[in-house]
């Protein structure tokens, strides 16, 4: 009497398909509302055994909300499914809850790790802080470049000096300033913001015991270190340190067939923007000459680039600190500059 149902969710209705035994029983649409479809899903299948969807941008409400109604939700890798879904004749949101529903039958999918709505917090602030701060650099290049037609050079410079050597260059040019002030006006109010939120992130950084732990490494800031607490929620997730790296995309892909079998570049999954960072800090560490950054994985970074180049050791280098790092969470210890690092 196992009933499996695969949803097939858009902003506005969730199309959805129930199979038993093999066939399937019923199939339908309902609004996009976690409520609406649990009430609807123990009207059609009261035996529900597993109700799969795919990621996406609803996918952590839907996930929170259809668990909370007591429904055995999964949410599965969307890439791995789309392999299967793109096998269909007709591409329609009915024909996706099939063949979900087939794949909640056959059990033949990725289940992906739903984050807590805590952790979802702190990764949407840290974004919205990378967001401000990139419209912030788009608009100050805006103005050098408009400016830089008239032959107005602004020197270089961030803050107040950018906005001093902006003012400067305008006085006793009207027509142009009536332009570019107002540009300037919405660059200094966005860097506002972008400084409440810097404030928020680092009191955050400062009542958690785990990312002011992860903080003693060289290279790794509040920032950094709020980004992986977040990700990784808790250690126990990952079996081993190492698997870490691989889960972040920081590790080779392999390509094997026949006579041919070789190792490329890395595969580039996972979070990119803690991937960044994790680059980052790895490039800071290995180029930053200061007692703070002299430890054992430095030196074990510096002898790969001369072997194998800036970049790949610097990729290399970001590999070890998420496991490093996820130990450290694992077994709350600070960072030992002095531990010894292995490839």
């Amino acid at each position: 009497m196992n009933q499996y149902i695969g949803l097939d969710i858009s902003l506005k209705d969730t199309a959805i398909s129930i199979r038993q035994d093999g066939k399937r029983i019923w199939r339908g649409k309902c609004p996009s509302d976690p409520r609406l479809l649990a009430d609807m899903i123990r009207k059609h299948a009261p035996h529900a055994r597993r109700v799969v969807f795919e990621t996406g941008p609803l996918s952590t409400w839907f996930y929170h909300a259809l668990t909370a109604e007591e429904m055995p939700a999964i949410c599965i890798e969307a890439r791995h499914a789309q392999k299967v879904l793109n096998e269909t004749l007709n591409k329609t949101d009915a024909n996706d809850a099939d063949g979900l529903a087939q794949l909640a039958e056959a059990g033949f999918y990725k289940t992906v790790r739903v984050k807590a709505f805590d952790s979802m917090l702190t990764r949407t602030l840290v974004g919205a802080r990378n967001q401000l701060l990139s419209i912030s650099i788009q608009i100050s290049n805006q103005i050098r470049g408009l400016m830089k037609t008239f032959g107005l050079i602004v020197p270089k410079g961030t803050g107040r000096v950018f906005d001093g050597h902006v003012k400067a260059l305008l006085d006793g040019n009207d027509d142009l300033a009536r332009i570019i002030l107002p540009l300037l006006d919405a660059w200094r109010d966005i860097r506002k913001r972008a400084a409440e939120l810097d404030r928020q992130l680092l009191a955050m950084a400062r009542q958690s015991q785990a990312v002011k732990r992860l903080m003693t490494i060289p290279g790794i800031g509040a920032i950094t270190a709020v980004s992986y607490v977040a990700a990784i929620e808790d250690p126990g997730h990952f079996r081993t340190s190492r698997s870490v790296g691989a889960w972040l995309g920081l590790t080779t892909r392999r390509y094997q067939s026949g006579e041919v079998d070789y190792d490329g570049h890395i595969s580039s999954r996972g979070d990119n923007h803690l991937r960044a960072l994790l680059y980052e800090a790895a490039t800071v560490l290995l180029t930053r000459t200061s007692v703070r950054t002299e430890c054992r994985l430095k030196l074990w970074g510096l002898k790969l680039r001369e072997r194998l180049g800036f970049k790949r050791a610097a990729v290399a280098v970001a590999r070890k600190l998420a496991v490093i790092m996820h130990s450290m969470l694992k077994t709350e210890e600070v960072f030992n500059a002095s531990a010894g690092a292995t490839a």
